[in-house]
């Protein structure tokens, strides 16, 4: 299954060539896992010609808010209720968990509560799975008719549901507790408050469940894609 990978921001120019950028996070967690990747770099208009140009669809994080104004965010939000419409699926990942519910009337602020940094919990209905986090805006009031399905004290709306058609989650499971330290060493100073930094690093020792989530994604996938196809046998 070809997932078009829609990047809409970069890694740090001090990072990159170490870590990769962000379409390298998302081949690399999602590998193995039956599905392949094209790459457009929305955040720089180069937008894909049609929502069925991949069968599916992965919005990437980014340095930019959602409310912002900047050329690709309209664009980008007119695809993501032409691919719901049209049942084409769609991930995203923290900016891409946030535009998703902007583009489907729910909203998006940067958070009064500060930053959330490093290895966190989120329940996922009984389950809890601990993903890195890197941001301060989040949605806060989703759009009417996307189910919760994580949740923390701090995110109310973690990862919601869009029937099936829609799956967005607000943590960076494509992240690495080395591009964090990173991330904390070259966007963090002056940024993030050095306690909540320092508080990241000491959970750095615990395992991460970003595996587990990168099941999720690719069962995700896979499943509308065996949906589709079972309903394009039925009309045959």
């Amino acid at each position: 299954m070809q997932i078009g990978i829609l990047q809409t921001g970069a890694s740090p120019d001090a990072l990159r060539d170490e870590h990769g950028d962000y379409p390298d996070f998302f081949e690399t967690l999602l590998a193995g896992r039956g599905l392949t990747f094209r790459r457009y770099h929305v955040e720089a208009m180069e937008f894909p010609g049609d929502v069925h140009d991949c069968a599916g669809w992965l919005i990437t994080g980014s340095r930019h808010g959602a409310y912002e104004d900047h050329p690709f965010i309209k664009p980008l939000e007119a695809f993501i209720r032409k691919a719901y419409g049209e049942q084409v699926p769609v991930v995203g990942v923290c900016f891409g968990h946030q535009i998703i519910a902007q583009a489907m009337g729910g909203k998006v602020e940067r958070y009064d509560g500060g930053w959330s940094v490093g290895p966190t919990e989120y329940d996922f209905g009984g389950e809890t799975l601990r993903l890195n986090a890197w941001h301060r805006d989040q949605v806060t009031q989703k759009p009417e008719g996307a189910k919760v399905l994580a949740t923390n004290e701090f995110c109310e709306n973690a990862a919601l549901l869009y029937d099936d058609r829609m799956f967005s989650v607000q943590a960076h499971p494509e992240f690495r507790n080395e591009f964090v330290e990173g991330l904390m060493r070259t966007r963090g100073p002056g940024l993030v408050p050095e306690d909540l930094m320092a508080a990241a690093r000491d959970r750095f020792a615990k395992p991460l469940d970003d595996q587990t989530m990168a099941g999720r994604i690719a069962t995700f996938f896979l499943n509308h894609q065996a949906k589709s196809n079972g309903a394009e046998k039925l009309r045959a």
